[in-house]
């Protein structure tokens, strides 16, 4: 049987194209993953004051110093009481906390019971992908598409790299600028009267320079 030569190129491509894999990005996802593990802790004050119960405040250090409340944690204090009172009781947290480098900040609420706080723990655990990933023959591309592993050391980096990973759920709410030394950068640089620093002014460190070596336009070696 002779077998034509335009079947024989149909079966040529049909083979090729059977040995070439499709491949997807999904099959190989660079994202990271976010697990919340947000508590919330209640202590007690005695009554009118904003004085932390011997017991809470214990279990505050305790919490603090184990890890259960960390830096890296968004803690947000409800304290009970009128204006006055409910500041100075989230003021009393705040320096108990700020003894383990925890920084607090104020959330009023009107549902705290009397003569407590609620203190909230905002607290999100990083999954980096599986990397490397070369599930994907780079050598082997007939679809011009990303490499399986692209993209893996930037997901990792940015996975280990950030502080607070409840960052990467929420931004955090950027305060009041300073109005001042703004508008006098402004008004210096719209003026030309930026004043550039001096060699004098730069410190002790100077700057060394090395002797040309070889060769060519710049110089002989000696």
């Amino acid at each position: 049987m002779k077998l034509q030569p335009h079947l024989a190129a149909v079966a040529l491509v049909l083979g090729l194209t059977a040995c070439v894999t499709d491949y997807s990005e999904v099959e190989a996802p660079k994202h990271l993953t976010l697990d919340n593990a947000s508590g919330r802790i209640d202590v007690r004050f005695a009554p009118g004051s904003s004085r932390l119960r011997a017991g809470d405040a214990a279990r505050l250090h305790a919490l603090a110093a184990g890890g259960k409340i960390a830096p890296s944690d968004r803690v947000a204090v409800s304290a009970a009481g009128g204006p006055a009172l409910a500041r100075a009781r989230f003021a009393s947290i705040a320096g108990e906390l700020l003894r383990h480098r925890i920084v607090a900040t104020e959330l009023p609420l009107a549902a705290v019971p009397p003569n407590r706080a609620i203190v909230q723990t905002g607290r999100y655990l990083v999954t980096t992908p599986p990397c490397p990933n070369w599930s994907k023959n780079p050598p082997l591309d007939y679809t011009n598409v990303h490499a399986s592993n692209f993209g893996c050391a930037m997901a990792l980096n940015f996975g280990r790299m950030v502080a607070s990973p409840a960052d990467l759920a929420e931004g955090r709410p950027v305060g009041l600028a300073d109005a001042r030394p703004a508008v006098a950068a402004v008004n210096l640089y719209r003026l030309d009267k930026v004043v550039l620093p001096t060699a004098a002014g730069l410190g002790p460190i100077a700057g060394t320079s090395a002797a040309p070596t070889g060769t060519g336009d710049a110089g002989t070696a000696p």
